[in-house]
């Protein structure tokens, strides 16, 4: 490929490793959010749809707790996309406008879904089975969005395809038709529902003690939804697995040892986990969850540091020292996290049972 293709990077201000740690740190955040959006808001309509009294006020406590879940998944989204922006901005960028036609739909389309998440939330029972449409609708956009952000974050992986521009000149540049792209994007779908069903039975928790029929039949739902999700969603990260080229995926077999320490121990998690859901072992499940949320999301950028070997290393990016930035940075990290727990707080104490409807 021509090298002429690929941007010159920018310099940052520190090493590379800060920003790859905050990376790390703070992307598997937004993606417990992101799942518990998704897969909350499934089975929502799920329950929605059969009826029934408790089935109904399952779906109306999801309906309530999905605006704000929404508001976690933008605000935890920004930092880790920033980061990959600083650290592969050369390939972030150049794919986002490869791609443009469709990635500029990312906010209209997510400032329609969080409308339609409100309107599903305050008009639950005046909408009747209205509801259903709008929250599938809003469903229906989530998966969108879900479909853009994968093809972008893999186009950047494959510069050897950039390329393609010249045949499509308009921002419509996709590669939702490569090997790796079905399994890739279902991998998240399916794993999105399942932490859904842990997110749907930890609403359940909530004033328990007020309706505890509405808490076991949350934690019954949620954790059967988890566990057959995960399930599934092991076979397709096999699939996956498979689909990646082999010289990558054999840094999990041995060619890198602390890749494969950290592809076995997610086996051996995802093992625990799927009988913890059975087992209906709620906060244990949770615990190996959040863990394999952060290894899954080491292993991606293993994947995505050998796709761009060829091409571009970290070790390549020129520093100009500039500490200022990130002395603030983690300065108004920590206030931050302290707002955000004391949010929290006041909304957990808050949050109200939904009315009977």
């Amino acid at each position: 490929m021509n090298n002429v293709l690929i941007p010159t990077p920018d310099a940052i201000p520190v090493a590379w490793g800060w920003f790859q740690f905050l990376l790390l740190l703070t992307f598997p955040v937004h993606l417990l959010a992101m799942n518990a959006m998704v897969g909350g808001l499934g089975i929502g309509i799920s329950q929605h749809i059969l009826g029934g009294r408790e089935r109904k006020k399952l779906a109306h406590r999801i309906a309530v707790a999905l605006p704000l879940v929404i508001a976690f998944v933008v605000n935890f989204g920004v930092a880790p996309l920033l980061f990959l922006q600083v650290l592969y901005g050369q390939f972030a960028y150049t794919s986002s406008i490869l791609m443009g036609a469709f990635w500029i739909m990312v906010i209209p389309l997510l400032i329609i879904g969080y409308y339609g998440a409100y309107l599903y939330d305050f008009r639950f029972s005046s909408l009747g089975k209205g509801g259903i449409l709008i929250a599938s609708v809003v469903f229906l956009i989530l998966l969108v969005i879900g479909y853009f952000f994968s093809n972008n974050m893999l186009l950047m992986t494959l510069p050897e395809t950039f390329s393609s521009y010249f045949d499509h000149m308009n921002g419509t540049v996709l590669v939702s038709g490569n090997r790796q792209f079905l399994p890739r994007y279902l991998h998240m779908v399916f794993g999105a529902l399942a932490v859904g069903g842990l997110f749907v039975a930890l609403l359940g928790r909530f004033k328990r003690t007020e309706d505890e029929v509405l808490a076991a039949h949350a934690s019954s739902v949620g954790m059967k939804v988890f566990s057959w999700f995960t399930c599934i969603n092991a076979a397709v990260g096999i699939w996956y697995l498979l689909m990646i080229d082999r010289p990558t995926m054999l840094l999990f077999m041995g060619g890198n040892l602390v890749a494969t320490i950290c592809f076995a121990v997610s086996l051996l998690l995802t093992i625990h986990v799927i009988i913890a859901g059975f087992r209906k072992k709620l906060w244990s499940a949770l615990g190996g969850v959040v863990v394999l949320v952060y290894l899954m999301s080491f292993l991606r950028a293993w994947i995505r540091s050998d796709y761009l070997r060829e091409f571009f290393t970290l070790g390549q990016l020129e520093v100009i020292p500039e500490y200022s930035p990130m002395i603030f940075f983690f300065v108004v990290l920590l206030l931050g996290l302290w707002c955000i727990g004391w949010m929290l707080k006041l909304t957990t104490s808050a949050l109200q049972d939904p009315a009977d409807s």
